[in-house]
């Protein structure tokens, strides 16, 4: 295991049927004034809304709310937030949702004390913040994105069709606690849960693929990964399988927590390729994903046919017996995506709305990183989007 690193996550993890419970400990260590922010109403459907305001109420907290956060939430309605925390003096913000909604709540955190204009100063110019940071504490209620234990932000701008992440560097930002309860998850429809288990699997090979040393995050990757695949299987043919569902939601958070980043250089082209499709369709994000994944993968498995056998052998159990080293490397993708249509996920672009004559703006707006086993240029893009078609 090479490099040298550092490592320290101060996220407090609930996890179980009674974690909500535990919420009564986090809130009496904040201030009176909460900010509550959420999604599209679902929480008030299914009975997760009225169990937190209870608790907020028997812990006397002063409650402002930021409804209608969006899938991929937008520079406009993190302005909106901005206000809203502000104008409450808030002391914490409870992030009730799916990634979307934590990865808002932590945009807003660093902007509520900052004069400048956070698109710019974030997600632009890439900097740290330099002002006090609001806490944010989580109530999970799907899985997929991984934002319940990292410092991690994304946020969408509806004018120039970007859609950047922005992994903050200061601690302060990851959640200081998180309640897990998977049952909070069974109310997801199929393609939101199959959507969150592809970005469950492709945040682990995003990191997964790339170095070429003998390192203990990849061993840990692979477990990971066939967790997913098995729990996956399971949950698409009963989506209430709480043993199934509690799997993904504890894999999900651990695949990007940077535990299994530590001394590795990682590639995040499928997400620089998926953000760059989201930006321009508002797809759902796990689905545009997996409509770039495989086209990418063989695109870069050429110069890296050694890793991609042994994803082929130690994650999906092709046998390499007899077999050249890149055909079993093709098998392995092969059953990558057997899987993928198995679980129903999204395999071409045209099915998120994506036509030939957008591709070019696509590739404009799509960051192209370091770190892979192959760094591809504009043109590669392009190929490997019209693959994706």
């Amino acid at each position: 295991m090479l490099g040298n690193f550092s490592y320290c996550n101060p996220t407090k993890l609930y996890f179980g049927k009674k974690s909500l419970n535990y919420l009564n400990d986090e809130l009496s260590k904040y201030g009176k004034n909460v900010v509550l922010i959420y999604g599209g109403g679902s929480i008030k459907k299914n009975g997760i809304y009225d169990a937190v305001t209870a608790l907020l109420k028997k812990n006397n907290k002063t409650v402002a709310e930021i409804s209608g956060v969006m899938p991929n939430p937008t520079v406009a309605k993190l302005h909106e937030g901005i206000e809203i925390a502000r104008a409450h003096k808030a002391d914490l913000l409870l992030a009730v949702g799916g990634g979307s909604v934590c990865d808002y709540s932590k945009a807003v955190s660093v902007s509520v004390h900052c004069e400048e204009e956070p698109w710019e100063k974030y997600f632009v110019r890439f900097e740290e913040p330099s002002c006090e940071i609001v806490p944010v504490g989580c109530v999970l209620t799907m899985v997929g994105t991984g934002s319940e234990m990292n410092a991690g932000s994304v946020i969408t701008n509806t004018e120039t069709h970007q859609k950047i992440a922005h992994v903050f560097a200061d601690e302060k930002i990851m959640p200081r606690f998180t309640i897990l309860n998977p049952e909070y998850t069974f109310t997801l429809p199929k393609y939101q849960m199959v959507s969150g288990i592809y970005d469950i699997f492709n945040h682990i090979c995003e990191q997964y693929f790339s170095d070429e040393d003998d390192n203990t995050s990849d061993y840990i990757s692979e477990g990971l990964m066939r967790s997913v695949i098995h729990s996956s299987r399971i949950a698409v043919q009963n989506p209430l399988d709480y043993e199934a569902r509690s799997n993904l939601m504890w894999t999900a958070t651990w695949a990007l927590n940077t535990l299994i980043d530590k001394g590795k250089h990682t590639d995040w082209m499928v997400h620089m390729l998926g953000q760059a499709v989201g930006g321009y369709t508002d797809a759902t994000h796990g689905m545009t994903l997996s409509a770039v994944s495989l086209p990418y993968y063989r695109h870069i498995l050429p110069y890296a046919i050694p890793k991609f056998k042994r994803f082929a052998v130690n994650v999906w159990n092709i046998n390499a017996e007899g077999k050249a080293t890149e055909q079993v490397a093709q098998e392995g993708l092969s059953a990558m995506e057997d899987w993928m249509r198995e679980i129903g996920v999204v395999l071409h672009l045209a099915e998120l709305g994506v036509t030939e004559d957008m591709l070019e703006s696509i590739a404009d707006v799509t960051l192209i990183l370091k770190g892979g086993y192959h760094v591809p240029n504009r043109a590669e893009i392009i190929e490997i989007l019209k693959e994706s078609l």
